[in-house]
């Protein structure tokens, strides 16, 4: 179970000034590279105590302000990041030998963001967001699927949905961005941004 990578590799002078700009360019490949999901990430949080969980997340939009994802804010990450707002994101881009690692803030983003995009996701999606009171136990899966049948009921397809209060969205402000790739004898490129007062640096990292 050992992969071997390929020669061609990262060089500081191929980095885009930031990292956004640099991220975008590789979502680009590895959409192109037909990668399913290519914006699945793994966000990683920790509560108060330092206890870390990690989850499997779609990433929905990120531009010059950061990383935004959607999830219900009574859910572990949702208690995670009110205690304690540092976390990590990780793009595998595996067939790519490629990875993404993001380390930063999380914050709420406005709730007329979150109810622009509440609004875009399919119907079935949106009773998803109120019939689940996500991370905590249920008796049962009917018990799940009787309060979606509920909603349905109430909220119709083609009827609007509202945004559930409990639900939204977090932007990552980065503060570090490597971007990892993979290289022959597992001398692997690892080119870090590290924000710094103003602007950002970049250091290579030993593999």
């Amino acid at each position: 179970m050992r992969a071997h990578y390929r020669a061609e590799g990262l060089t500081e002078t191929e980095l885009a000034a930031e990292p956004y700009a640099q991220f975008a360019r590789w979502f680009k490949e590895a959409s192109a590279a037909g990668i399913h999901e290519p914006n699945a990430m793994v966000v990683s949080t920790a509560d108060a105590a330092g206890r870390p969980s990690s989850r499997t997340v779609l990433l929905k939009a990120f531009d010059d302000r950061g990383f935004v994802f959607f999830t219900n804010y009574t859910s572990r990450k949702g208690r995670d990041l009110a205690e304690n707002p540092h976390l990590a994101l990780l793009f595998p881009w595996h067939p790519l030998a490629r990875q993404v690692i993001v380390t930063g803030t999380g914050a709420r983003i406005g709730r007329d963001e979150t109810a622009a995009y509440f609004r875009s996701r399919p119907h079935g999606s949106q009773l998803g967001a109120w019939a689940s009171d996500q991370s905590a136990p249920i008796a049962s899966r009917a018990e799940l699927e009787g309060a979606y049948d509920a909603l349905a009921a109430r909220y119709p397809e083609g009827e609007q949905v509202p945004a559930p209060p409990h639900w939204g969205g977090y932007r990552v402000t980065a503060e570090t961005v490597e971007f990892w790739q993979g290289r022959e004898n597992r001398l692997h490129d690892r080119l870090r941004y590290v924000r710094a007062t103003t602007g950002w640096t970049v250091e290579r990292l030993a593999p």
